[in-house]
C-alpha cells in the first residue's frame, strides 16, 4: 500500500496521494441516518397536526355540555316554562272520508232516434223538470196517427156489430133464428170491444214515446260533461248515457272510524245530533260543517272499522263528489281538563313524561298519562296538577335533579291555535276558515325528537 507524501509549507502539512476510502463510507452512513430522522420527524408532525383539532373539539364539546347542565360548575340551565292550565277542551274523533253525491243520475234516452237539440250547457245547475234534450219525435207521431185510425175503424165495426146483435135478439124471440146464431153475434160484439181497447193502448204508447223524445232532468243538480252531441243517433240500449247529473247541495261524506269508538259514538248519538267538520287533504283547511246522519249496520271485518254518513249543506260548493277529506267528529266537551302544550311532552323508556320545575328550582322528570291531544295542547289524565310549571323550551339541556333558571311564558292555551270554539250540533253552515291545528291533534299522539328519558339517558 503506497504511503502518501507529506509536504510541509509554512508550518502546514499537505497530504499528497490517493483519497481515504474509509472517510467516504462514514459520510454515506451519516446521510442515510439524516434522511431517516427527517422522515420520522415529518410523520410525528403530521400525526400531531391531525389529532390536534379533534382533541380541541372534544374539549370544547365537554365544556359546552358542562355549561348546559344545571348541575355543572357554570351554573343553572336557563329554560322556558309554562303553567299547567285548567280549561274546557272539545273531544274529537278523526277519520278519513270521501265525499259522495246525495243523488247521482245518468241520463239515458228511452227511445231510439236522432238527437235534435241539447238545451243544457256543461256545468250548469238544473232543477227537476228542466228540459235537457229533444229526440226526433216524427216517427212516433206517425205511429200515433196510425193507431188513431185503427181505433176509428174498430169503433165503426163495433157499432155495426151491436146493431146486428139487436136484430138477432128480436128474431130469436120470434123463433126465426137459432140460439147459436145469436151467441155468435154476441161474441163478435165482444171482439170489437177488445180491439178498441188494444187500439187505445197503442195510442197511449205512442203518446208516451213522444213524451220520452223530450228529455227532462229527474233531479236538482249539476250537469257534467256532455257525452253525446246533437245530430247523433241515440238508442235506449246505449251503455254510456247522455250526461250525468249529481246533486251537490246538500251532499254527504262517508268516513270510517275504528270499531273501538263505536260504543261511545252510539252513546253520544242518543243525546242528539253530533257535529262533523270536513278538512282538506293536507288537514289544514276547514272546508265545511255538517252533522252526523247515521251509522252502517255492520263492521267491516277486514279493516275493523265502521262506516258513518254525514250531511253537509255545501252552499258554497266547497265539497265535490269523490273528493278525499279528513273528518272530525265532535263527541263532547271535557270540562275542567288539565292541559299543557304538546311541546312539553317528552318520550322516554318508561313512556311520556314532562320536566316539572319545583319551588327549589330543580327539574323533576315526572311520568304522565295523556288522555288525548287537541291542536297544540295535550290533555293530561294524571301526573300533573293545575298551576305547576313544566318546561317547554330547553329540555335537551336537562337531566333529573338539575338546577334551572325558569323563564315563565304565557303561551296561547286556547282550544286550537286560533282559539275557535267547537261546532254546535246540527250546524250545517259552510266554512272556509283556516285551522292551524298542530300535529298532535289525534288522541294519543305525542311529540317526538331528541329528548331525555326520566333516568337521564338520551333517547
Amino acid at each position: 500500500m503506497a504511503t502518501p507524501q507529506v509536504i510541509s509549507t509554512n508550518d502546514r502539512k499537505v497530504s499528497i496521494g490517493p483519497p481515504d476510502g474509509g472517510g467516504q463510507q462514514s459520510r454515506g452512513h451519516g446521510l442515510a441516518w439524516f434522511f431517516i430522522l427527517l422522515v420520522i420527524a415529518a410523520g410525528a408532525f403530521a400525526y400531531y397536526w391531525q389529532t390536534r383539532p379533534k382533541a380541541a373539539a372534544a374539549g370544547a364539546d365537554q365544556t359546552g355540555r358542562g355549561r348546559g347542565r344545571g348541575a355543572g360548575a357554570t351554573g343553572p340551565a336557563s329554560v322556558g316554562v309554562v303553567n299547567v292550565a285548567k280549561q274546557d277542551v272539545p273531544f274529537y274523533l278523526t277519520g278519513l272520508g270521501s265525499v259522495t253525491a246525495f243523488n247521482t243520475v245518468t241520463v239515458h234516452s228511452r227511445v231510439d232516434g236522432q238527437l235534435m237539440k241539447v238545451y243544457f250547457t256543461e256545468g250548469q245547475f238544473v232543477h227537476a223538470g228542466d228540459a235537457l234534450a229533444d229526440i226526433d219525435p216524427r216517427p212516433y207521431q206517425v205511429a200515433l196517427a196510425q193507431a188513431e185510425g185503427q181505433l176509428a175503424k174498430d169503433v165503426a165495426s163495433q157499432s155495426d156489430a151491436r146493431t146486428d146483435l139487436a136484430r138477432y135478439q128480436s128474431l130469436f124471440q120470434d123463433g126465426v133464428i137459432a140460439k147459436q146464431q145469436l151467441d155468435t153475434q154476441q161474441a163478435t160484439v165482444g171482439q170489437s170491444e177488445g180491439s178498441i181497447k188494444a187500439d187505445q193502448a197503442q195510442i197511449d204508447n205512442e203518446k208516451l214515446q213522444i213524451t220520452y223524445s223530450h228529455i227532462t232532468s229527474p233531479i236538482d243538480g249539476r250537469v257534467g260533461l256532455r257525452m253525446v252531441d246533437a245530430g247523433n243517433i241515440v238508442h235506449a240500449s246505449d251503455p254510456g248515457g247522455m250526461v250525468v247529473i249529481t246533486q251537490v247541495t246538500p251532499i254527504s261524506v262517508i268516513f270510517t272510524l275504528p270499531e273501538d269508538n263505536l260504543p261511545q259514538v252510539v252513546s253520544e248519538m242518543r243525546k242528539g245530533k253530533l257535529a262533523v267538520e270536513a278538512y282538506s287533504r293536507d288537514d289544514n283547511t276547514k272546508l265545511a260543517d255538517g252533522n252526523l246522519q247515521t251509522l252502517d249496520n255492520e263492521i267491516d271485518q277486514t279493516t275493523g272499522t265502521v262506516k258513518l254518513k254525514s250531511l253537509f249543506g255545501n252552499k258554497d260548493l266547497s265539497l265535490w263528489p269523490n273528493q278525499f277529506v279528513n273528518v272530525r267528529l265532535f263527541l263532547s266537551m271535557r270540562k275542567g281538563a288539565l292541559v299543557v302544550p304538546t311541546a312539553t311532552i317528552q318520550t322516554g323508556a318508561q313512556g311520556p313524561f314532562v320536566y316539572v320545575v319545583g319551588s327549589d328550582s330543580k327539574a323533576e322528570a315526572r311520568p304522565v298519562q295523556i288522555d288525548f291531544a287537541e291542536g297544540n295542547l295535550s290533555v293530561i289524565r294524571s301526573g300533573l296538577q293545575a298551576d305547576e310549571q313544566v318546561v317547554f323550551d330547553g329540555q335537551d339541556k336537562l337531566q333529573p335533579g338539575a338546577r334551572v333558571t325558569a323563564h315563565p311564558t304565557n303561551l296561547n292555551t286556547g282550544v286550537g291555535s286560533n282559539g275557535t270554539n267547537p261546532p254546535a250540533a246540527g250546524n250545517s253552515a259552510d266554512s272556509g276558515t283556516q285551522s292551524g291545528r298542530g300535529s298532535g291533534r289525534r288522541g294519543g299522539q305525542q311529540g317526538s325528537g331528541r329528548r331525555g328519558a326520566p333516568d337521564g339517558s338520551q333517547q
